[in-house]
């Protein structure tokens, strides 16, 4: 397989992945706490959590910072 070459967006596909990250780690970091209580039911906060690490994955995906095949980093 060829490699992948560097797009003239990667620079803004790597600021969208660290906001994904930075929902990702928010998220984490209410059911860590306990805080989500005030916010989610236990459905709704496994379903943000999924909703932002499906995120995070993606960007890193389109910045080229994950194999899709396997999860593994490039």
């Amino acid at each position: 397989m060829a490699a992948r070459q560097p797009g003239r967006y990667d620079s803004v596909a790597r600021e969208w992945l660290a906001l994904a990250e930075r929902r990702t780690a928010h998220v984490i970091d209410l059911r860590d706490s306990g805080r989500w209580r005030h916010y989610y039911t236990p459905a709704e906060l496994n379903e943000v959590l999924r909703e932002a690490v499906r995120g995070r994955d993606e960007w890193a995906r389109i910045a080229g910072l994950s194999r899709p095949e396997d999860g593994t980093p490039a």
